[in-house]
């Protein structure tokens, strides 16, 4: 049986796994029980009781978080030679047409979010194998594929996220960093759960949220409240 270290002897104490918190107070705990010489990121992990296999409960949608997420995103345009400067001043790092296509298919992906327009896709749709298993593939639900470049652009950089249930019925995502303090972790958590409690699909059954629970790299999780949730 491996030996448990001092300093995770220490962290373990500090958290009480057998008690749910309300956002709050977990906030509080990640911060305090995160020992990573780097700025760890904040999770979210979400168990909904949703049959991602059936059409009719996929959850999947977008949000703004209020303080950002505290990563500086990689956006690549796909956009016609009319709508590049609009692009550029928006902020994206990263605005053409073929030459980005070309490149993509020789295997470059150090992006984190794509953007493009309509009126592309069709060149842009080849691009799906490459782009869709690394979850960087534009799609109209999640605001990549618009006309109003220069608005998608703001929004990513602003902190706009996207979200899908996994065929588990959880959902993960990354809602800032150990550096926010504790209030800030608590608001864009409450903003991505309120998000997700407004998309439950009519068709669930039972018990929506499951079980909410607040982490950062590499600390323990710490279990939320669902009652304090609704």
């Amino acid at each position: 049986m491996a030996k448990i270290s001092k300093k995770r002897k220490q962290v373990l104490g500090k958290v009480d796994q057998s008690k749910v918190y309300n956002l709050a107070d977990a906030s509080k705990i990640v911060k305090d029980i995160t020992t990573t010489k780097f700025d760890a990121s904040v999770d979210l992990s979400i168990r909904l009781g949703v049959d991602p296999r059936k059409a009719n409960q996929m959850v999947r949608g977008v949000v703004t978080l209020p303080h950002g997420t505290g990563k500086t995103k990689k956006v690549l345009v796909l956009c016609t030679p009319d709508k590049e400067a609009e692009a550029k001043e928006a902020g994206a790092d990263y605005v053409g047409l073929d030459e980005y296509i070309q490149k993509i298919e020789q295997g470059w992906t150090d992006i984190d979010v794509v953007i493009t327009m309509p009126s592309v896709m069709g060149k842009v749709g080849k691009l799906g194998k490459i782009l869709g298993p690394r979850n960087l593939m534009p799609n109209p639900k999640t605001g990549t594929v618009t006309t109003d470049i220069a608005k998608a652009v703001n929004e990513v950089k602003a902190g706009k996220i996207d979200f899908k249930v996994d065929k588990q019925g959880s959902i993960h995502a990354s809602i800032g960093k150990v550096s926010f303090d504790a209030t800030k972790i608590a608001d864009n958590a409450h903003e991505l759960l309120h998000t997700i409690i407004k998309l439950k699909p009519s068709s669930a059954k039972g018990t929506y949220l499951k079980s909410v629970y607040l982490s950062s790299t590499m600390s323990p999780s710490v279990q939320i409240d669902t009652k304090t949730l609704s």
